[in-house]
């Protein structure tokens, strides 16, 4: 049986989604986070080296990284093609489409959304009185001139192609929006909603109506942590 290693308010929510949705049989070990650091916990490293989550065991294998995890579930259970195109034409469109967004996800739009996590972190971190002004002003420097406008291209991004179809690879729902729902739920918490981008606001809304999302939620609870800080410690 595929057994998931699952750390509580992370990306290995997306893994317990497919297998939902694949109507799969699992079983699920989960982890809870420091609560002070809200690191994994060391008992993941026996599980992986890197300590992190998801991790997926099937029939031997190991596997991490949460995009890859769901390309080889995709790949090894969806024979139907319910949740990829097929693969044949390789260039198809939809297919292209497929590919860029199952890496654009943590290849291209988790990047700034960790920063801000970071430097908002720096920015209230404790230090001494002298220094804070001085590291405030950096962070800040940083967020306008570099980080902001970064973020906001991408979702200026994402709310344009979302525009064309309703879901990211077509006109049907496939892997690469569970793929891309982390990064779209982390911009909401901070983004107050993502009241300026409708076209995210209605893809959050339609992935959680969901019956397996909804399920997912249930067996291993919401992706994000309720403050909607993402984490460390995740893949």
């Amino acid at each position: 049986m595929i057994t998931v290693h699952h750390l509580e308010h992370s990306r290995s929510h997306r893994v317990l989604w497919l297998l939902e949705e694949l109507e799969l049989p699992y079983r699920l070990v989960t982890y809870q986070r420091d609560p002070k650091v809200l690191l994994a916990p060391p008992e993941l490293r026996r599980v992986h080296p890197l300590g992190k989550s998801p991790v997926l065991e099937d029939d031997g294998r190991v596997l991490a990284e949460s995009g890859a995890i769901l390309e080889y579930l995709v790949e090894r259970y969806d024979t139907q093609h319910r949740f990829a195109p097929p693969s044949a034409p390789v260039d198809g469109e939809e297919r292209m489409r497929y590919r860029y967004w199952m890496h654009y996800a943590e290849g291209s739009a988790m990047p700034p959304l960790l920063m801000t996590l970071v430097f908002s972190r720096i920015r209230q971190a404790k230090m001494p009185f002298l220094a804070r002004p001085v590291a405030r002003s950096i962070v800040d420097k940083v967020m306008k001139g570099f980080v902001g406008p970064q973020l906001r291209g991408h979702l200026d991004w994402m709310e344009a192609e979302l525009g064309k179809r309703p879901w990211f690879a077509g006109e049907r729902f496939t892997a690469a929006d569970i793929q891309m729902s982390y990064p779209v739920q982390a911009a909401a918490v901070r983004y107050a909603g993502l009241e300026q981008y409708p076209n995210l606001r209605g893809f959050l809304q339609r992935i959680g109506e969901r019956p397996a999302f909804q399920r997912a939620v249930q067996k291993g609870g919401e992706p994000m942590l309720p403050s909607g800080r993402k984490p460390p410690g995740t893949a």
